[in-house]
């Protein structure tokens, strides 16, 4: 928990650790994120403060509390979402994931930084 100390940007994933070609990330979020997907990578969120959803297109939305876990298939588009509280959050994610998928948005990060 003490890294999540080292940042505040928000929806800006910071990577912590490499395992089998994935990067170990955490991220802080708050309010809505945008519609996204990713063509070939699952996507994990597990939640370790906070309440996050996951909206769908169906108009779905599935709430991921405190120590829970959510995996996105591939393909499957998506946005996170908070109550406008702050969650902090951890992904597993090939290295090859960029976190808005195919979308290149304001909030899309070229490069991401290792802490």
């Amino acid at each position: 928990m003490d890294k999540f100390s080292l940042f505040d940007e928000k929806w800006t994933p910071k990577i912590v650790g490499e395992l089998n070609d994935q990067y170990v990330k955490l991220c802080k979020l708050k309010d809505n994120f945008i519609w996204h997907s990713h063509e070939h990578e699952d996507e994990l969120f597990m939640v370790f403060k906070g309440t996050l959803y996951i909206d769908f297109r169906d108009n779905k939305s599935i709430e991921i509390n405190e120590g829970e876990m959510l995996i996105v298939p591939k393909g499957v588009e998506h946005r996170p979402r908070t109550n406008g509280e702050l969650v902090l959050n951890l992904l597993f994610e090939p290295k090859t994931t960029k976190h808005t998928g195919q979308v290149d948005s304001d909030l899309t990060v070229k490069k991401l930084d290792w802490i």
